[in-house]
C-alpha cells in the first residue's frame, strides 16, 4: 500500500521549507535519488544542482549544508515510519503480534512509491540502513539535539518501547531495548550485504534472515 501523506519537519533543519516549492520538493526527491546511487560521501550541492536544473546557490536557500538535508530526509522517514506503525498496530490487539509486525517493518524493504512526485520510499529505507548514524555520530551533536532535530526517531522509539512494556510490563528497558532493535536491524541488513561473516546469515534472504534474528532476540529477551 503507497501512502500520500505530509508532515511537519523541524524548521531548524531547514532555511526554507522544502515543502513550500516545487523546486525544493523535487531537490529533496533528486537528493534521495542521488544519495542511494552515490553513497553520501560522494553526494554534492553541486551534482544535485545539475539533477534538477539549478545552482548551488539555490539549494543554499533551502539547506545550509549537506547534513542538514540528511537530516530532513531523516526526519520524514522516522516520521512515515512512526505513521506505519501507528496505522498497522490500529486493528491488532495482540501485543505479541503487534511487536511481530513492528519487526518485519524495522525489517524489510518499503514498498517503492507508484506517484512519481513522492520520495522513494525503497531508497529511503536503503539510506537509512546506510547513513543513518551519520546523522548523530558526529561531534556537534549534543549542539545539534538543543533543537530537537532528532524528535521524530525518539517518538518512534517511544511508541516501539510502550508497545514492549504492555507486553511485558515487568521489563525494566524498553526505550533501550527499542532502539537497539532498530539500530541491530539497520546493522544486520548492512552487514549481510557487504559484511556477511559479522552475521550467521549464509543462505537466506537479507530481510528474511535479519526479521529472524530480530524476532529471536526480542522474545528471548522479553520472556
Amino acid at each position: 500500500m503507497d501512502f500520500q501523506v505530509k508532515f511537519d519537519i523541524n524548521s531548524k533543519i531547514f532555511l526554507r521549507n522544502p515543502e513550500s516549492s516545487e523546486l525544493g520538493k523535487l531537490m529533496v526527491k533528486t537528493a534521495i535519488d542521488l544519495i542511494y546511487n552515490l553513497g553520501f560521501e560522494h553526494f554534492t550541492f553541486k551534482k544535485l544542482a545539475v539533477e534538477i536544473n539549478s545552482t548551488e546557490a539555490t539549494i543554499y536557500r533551502y539547506f545550509e549544508n549537506k547534513h542538514r538535508l540528511l537530516l530532513y530526509i531523516l526526519n520524514w522517514y522516522w516520521s512515515y515510519m512512526e505513521f506505519l506503525v501507528t496505522f498497522k498496530l490500529e486493528n491488532v490487539a495482540d501485543k505479541k503480534d503487534q511487536l511481530k509486525i513492528i519487526v518485519h517493518l524495522l525489517t524489510h524493504e518499503l514498498a517503492e512509491s507508484t506517484n512519481q512526485f513522492d520520495y522513494n520510499k525503497k531508497f529511503l529505507n536503503q539510506i537509512v540502513i546506510a547513513e543513518s548514524s551519520k546523522a548523530y555520530l558526529i561531534k556537534e551533536v549534543a549542539e545539534i539535539n538543543k533543537d530537537e532535530v532528532f524528535k521524530p526517531y525518539k517518538d518512534l522509539c517511544a511508541k516501539i518501547a510502550e508497545v514492549i512494556s504492555e507486553y511485558n510490563p515487568s521489563y525494566k528497558y524498553p526505550r533501550s531495548l527499542s532502539t537497539t532493535l532498530i539500530e541491530t536491524s539497520h546493522h544486520q541488513q548492512y552487514f549481510s550485504v557487504n559484511l556477511p561473516k559479522l552475521t550467521d546469515n549464509f543462505a537466506k534472504p537479507n530481510s528474511e534472515f535479519t526479521s529472524e534474528f530480530i524476532e529471536d532476540l526480542l522474545f528471548k529477551v522479553l520472556g
